[in-house]
């Protein structure tokens, strides 16, 4: 099912965070309908960096044509400023949706932006944006390619202004509406009163943010059509990772962690090594 129908159907969508091939084939085998694919976690992986605008349009397409290859289930994609203007946004939109992206999110944070949830941020104006959104509609090859106009604004110009540019971004043209780093319970409440009825709403759940983290059911009370948890693998891999090599370091063996990670035999079993092969001796020259 394309994501553009499953945003039809009353049960909230969960789209948890990958950023390479093997974890879309984790999450996927895990049995999740979508996936969100951010700015943040190839910044984090791919740069070893923080999320403040350093990822690329091109790193970020060539990510999400990895992910195409691996896994059937639609992909949102995080297209931060649109790396530009209207027409830089345009052009993003169709790098993008050739490398097999179902949604491009969309931001008002000048250039360079910064994560959501980290202080200090600025805005582009409101027409900006909305030209943005118009752009990137006219620049679609299909209309099953939604657009999720993100704003920035509560940290920046405060919780009315927010709900305001949500208003213009509807009328704009955006498919989903994604109000970034709600500060309490009832702002959530708020932003899924105003806008539920009329339009999807996201919701975006980081670990240690400024929105208080609510599971995907009580999300869905308030009105939200998509949560998602786009940086919570890294973070998990991260720590698992630092304590493995720590282990290592000290033990010079991986024995102490080994029920802690696949050996050999079971991450082949995870990532199809035996059905690749398979496959390729279909193609083996008969003598």
């Amino acid at each position: 099912m394309g994501l553009k129908s499953r945003l039809q159907q009353s049960k909230i969508l969960v789209a948890p965070g990958v950023y390479d091939g093997l974890t879309a084939v984790l999450a996927t085998d895990a049995g999740f309908e979508a996936l969100y694919l951010s700015g943040a976690a190839v910044a984090y992986t791919r740069l070893g960096r923080p999320d403040i605008g350093l990822s690329t349009a091109s790193e970020m397409a060539d990510t999400m044509a990895l992910i195409a290859d691996r896994t059937p289930l639609p992909v949102i994609i995080d297209a931060d400023t649109g790396f530009g203007n209207a027409l830089n946004a345009q052009r993003t939109m169709r790098t993008y949706e050739r490398a097999g992206a179902s949604a491009l999110q969309l931001e008002d944070q000048s250039y360079p932006k910064r994560c959501g949830h980290l202080t200090n941020k600025s805005l582009i104006s409101c027409a900006e944006m909305t030209g943005k959104i118009s752009a990137m509609a006219d620049a679609r090859a299909s209309g099953e390619t939604l657009i999720i106009a993100r704003t920035d604004a509560i940290a920046v110009e405060g919780f009315s202004a927010a709900l305001d540019r949500a208003e213009a971004y509807l009328e704009a043209g955006a498919d989903v509406l994604f109000v970034e780093a709600p500060q309490d319970r009832t702002q959530l409440e708020y932003i899924g009163a105003q806008f539920a009825s009329r339009i999807p709403l996201l919701a975006n759940m980081v670990e240690g943010g400024a929105t208080p983290i609510t599971d995907a059911n009580d999300l869905e009370q308030q009105g939200f059509s998509i949560a998602i948890f786009p940086g919570g693998i890294v973070r998990a891999i991260g720590r698992t990772a630092q304590t493995y090599y720590n282990s290592l370091h000290a033990n010079g063996s991986n024995k102490p962690f080994a029920d802690r990670m696949f050996d050999f035999d079971g991450l082949n079993e995870v990532i199809g090594t035996k059905e690749q092969l398979e496959i390729g001796a279909r193609y083996d020259v008969k003598n």
